[in-house]
C-alpha cells in the first residue's frame, strides 16, 4: 500500500520518474509558450519528433536547442514514419545523434485518422529491441498486440484513448482496462486526451502514465491547461491508490438506519 512518506515513482527501463505526465512538443504557437507549458506541467519526459526537425542546417535552432536537457529527458519519436523501415532508420539516427536509446515508436501510414499500423509496429519493435533500444510503442488499444510487444521486450505499451489530436477522450476505455490488467510493463495512455478529466480517468483505471500534446498545445491558455492536466493526473493517481468504492446497482445509505424509530 502506498504510504505518505514513500515517493510514488514510475520506473521505466530502470529509470525513475516522479511525474506520470509525459508531454509532446508539437503544435505550440511558439517556443516560449512550449517551454512555459512544459515547466507548468511538471513533466520529466518530453517527446520530440525527429522527422519534423530541420537537421540539414546546423546553424538553425530546433526544439532540441530550446529544451533544457538538464531538466527534461528527451524521448525521440518516430512520428511521421509510415513503415517499419522508416521508423528503424529514425531510431538509429536518434542514437547516432547521442539523444537516447529510448524511442517512442510510431508507425502510421493512415494520413486521415492517424491510426498506427500493428504489423509494421511489431516488425520495427522486434528489430529495435534486438539492437538494444528501449522501445515505447504507440498502438491501438489492442490487448493481444500489447501482450506480443511486451513479450518482445518493449519497456512500455502505449494504447490510444482515441485518434491523435481528436480530444475525444477515452473511447477505448474497456480495451485499455484489459491491457492494464494483463500488462507486466507500464501502460501509458497516449492520444485523444482532451481535458484533465480524461487524464484523471486514465489514471483512475490504473494506467501508469499519460502522454498529452494537443490538449495542452492547442488550448487557449497552454500553460494553464498544462497545470490543470498535471493536477488531473495527480488526482487520478491518488484515487487509484486510495481505491474507489465498487459500483452497485442499489443505493446504500451513508448514515446508519438501525435503531431509528418509525412513526406509529
Amino acid at each position: 500500500m502506498q504510504t505518505a512518506t514513500k515517493p510514488d515513482t514510475l520506473v521505466i527501463a530502470g529509470a525513475e520518474l516522479r511525474s506520470r505526465l509525459f508531454v509532446g512538443t508539437g503544435k505550440y504557437s511558439d517556443d516560449a509558450t512550449m517551454v512555459a507549458a512544459l515547466e507548468a506541467s511538471g513533466c520529466e519526459l518530453v517527446t520530440v519528433a525527429l522527422r519534423r526537425l530541420d537537421l540539414d542546417n546546423p546553424k538553425k535552432k530546433t526544439i532540441l536547442d530550446v529544451i533544457d536537457w538538464r531538466r527534461f529527458r528527451i524521448l525521440p519519436n518516430t512520428a511521421g514514419c509510415r513503415t517499419a523501415d522508416e521508423a528503424i532508420r529514425i531510431a538509429r539516427l536518434a542514437r547516432s545523434m547521442g539523444l537516447s536509446d529510448w524511442v517512442k515508436l510510431e508507425v502510421i501510414p493512415d494520413p486521415r485518422y492517424l491510426l498506427p499500423d500493428p504489423e509494421e509496429t511489431l516488425k520495427a519493435a522486434r528489430v529495435l529491441v534486438a539492437e538494444g533500444f528501449q522501445v515505447l510503442p504507440y498502438i491501438n488499444a489492442d490487448p493481444v498486440l500489447a501482450k506480443k510487444l511486451e513479450e518482445l521486450g518493449t519497456v512500455t505499451v502505449m494504447p490510444l484513448g482515441s485518434p491523435i489530436g481528436s480530444g475525444q477522450g477515452l473511447q477505448t476505455l474497456e480495451q485499455i482496462r484489459i491491457i492494464i490488467n494483463d500488462a507486466k510493463v507500464p501502460v501509458v495512455v497516449d492520444a485523444g486526451i482532451g481535458a484533465p478529466s480524461d487524464a484523471a480517468l486514465a489514471m483512475e483505471l490504473g494506467a501508469d502514465a499519460v502522454l498529452v500534446n494537443s490538449a495542452i498545445a492547442m488550448a487557449r491558455d497552454p500553460v494553464m491547461m498544462a497545470e490543470a492536466i498535471r493536477d488531473g493526473v495527480q488526482a487520478g493517481r491518488k484515487a487509484f491508490s486510495a481505491g474507489r468504492i465498487p459500483r452497485r446497482a442499489d443505493a446504500t445509505a451513508s448514515s446508519p438506519t438501525g435503531g431509528i424509530s418509525r412513526p406509529s
